[in-house]
């Protein structure tokens, strides 16, 4: 058999809290990781943070051409990642894994949309493209979520067993398991940090609760923690994914409180549906817990997590010389190899798709006038 190729892949991924986008450059095969840089953030600006807000809570108020626009400012944004990354990083990437922007994720409907014209930057960058991994899965079957886990477990030979990568994104937290002999189970467990970042929003102006302090300066409501808790998402058996509307109702109860007192309640749930999540549904309680996404940098919900898991040992990804912010955007660079050897990214115990699903669209540059 012929050894495959290792490549230089470059992952881009733009998470749903529209802080920005965040770049990763690895070298791979598809299988190990031979190298992995720093990852890069790259804020969005103000008017492309409006632009995609207002398409993802009132999609029906833009006009197509305004989200052409807005799909053409967000692939631009993009373009001048990749141009950085060229000009500032010793590798060169041979292929670039892009996400896109989530606007709809309804798996089960089995409809996802997500912003970027993947052809656009291959055209302009010259660079192979490997996106829509996501609608892969869906249209296989699958919930479209969580992907990552095939890259966690790439990761994880290094680190004791058992141990769960919980990624907490903006959208959703979400969690791989991988056992003492390399079983794995992965599944969104509940809501992201939006719970918190759409609190502060709407009571403060502020995109995000920065570094938890508006949640340590608050007190837990119980009683509310208690009603955010009675939902039916939490007993769904996995795998499973979240969409922005699952828990919107529900996060409701927050009215009435504090603006301190609503993040501390907010950012307590989303450690408490994590935990309860695990009891629940792992056939083993981990030992580690790495803790990766924007939740990493999120001081209280750190200590939630670590009083609410008092049996194991809870560090973000650099505590393991893992880049806790940079693995998510590692793991569509990763994926964007696999799909070019032909090798599936999602499973039926990760995403529920009906068999091991090679995921991903490859783009590749036209020629000048097509």
């Amino acid at each position: 058999m012929e050894a495959l190729k290792a490549q230089n892949a470059l992952g881009i991924m733009s998470g749903s809290s529209l802080e920005g986008a965040r770049a990763a450059l690895i070298r791979t095969d598809g299988i190990d990781v031979f190298e992995a840089g720093k990852s890069l953030e790259f804020p969005y600006e103000d008017e492309l943070i409006n632009r995609l807000r207002l398409l993802r809570d009132r999609p029906d108020e833009v006009l197509p051409e305004d989200k052409k626009m807005t799909e053409r400012l967000f692939t631009d944004f993009v373009q001048g990642i990749v141009r950085e990354v060229r000009e500032t990083s010793a590798l060169t990437p041979d292929v670039i894994g892009f996400h896109g922007h989530t606007l709809l994720h309804r798996p089960a409907e089995g409809q996802i949309v997500q912003l970027g014209d993947a052809q656009y930057l291959a055209d302009v960058t010259g660079i192979r493209v490997v996106s829509r991994f996501r609608q892969a899965d869906v249209s296989a079957g699958g919930q479209g979520a969580p992907l990552s886990p095939v890259y966690h477990m790439a990761l994880a030979h290094k680190l004791p067993k058992p141990v769960v990568f919980l990624n907490i994104g903006g959208l959703a937290a979400s969690l791989t398991w991988i056992g003492s002999n390399g079983e794995m189970r992965a599944f969104d467990v509940g809501v992201g940090l939006n719970a918190v970042n759409d609190w502060v929003f709407r009571h403060a102006g502020q995109h995000t609760d920065y570094n938890g302090a508006l949640a340590a300066s608050g007190r837990v409501d119980e009683h509310v923690l208690a009603a955010l808790m009675r939902h039916k998402f939490l007993a769904q058996l996995p795998p499973k994914a979240v969409d922005k509307q699952t828990f919107r109702e529900k996060l409701e109860n927050l009215e009435g409180l504090s603006l301190a007192d609503g993040a501390a309640t907010a950012t307590s749930f989303i450690a408490e549906e994590i935990v309860y999540s695990m009891a629940l549904y792992l056939p083993e309680m981990p030992v580690a817990v790495v803790v990766c996404g924007g939740g990493a940098k999120n001081p209280t919900l750190l200590r939630f997590l670590r009083q609410k898991l008092s049996g194991a040992d809870v560090q973000t990804g650099e505590y393991y010389d893992l880049d806790s912010q940079g693995v998510e955007a590692q793991a569509f660079a990763y994926m964007a190899v696999r799909r070019l050897n032909f090798m599936p990214s999602s499973y039926p115990f990760t995403t529920g798709v009906r068999e091991p699903c090679i995921c991903g669209e490859v783009f590749e540059q036209r020629p000048l006038g097509k």
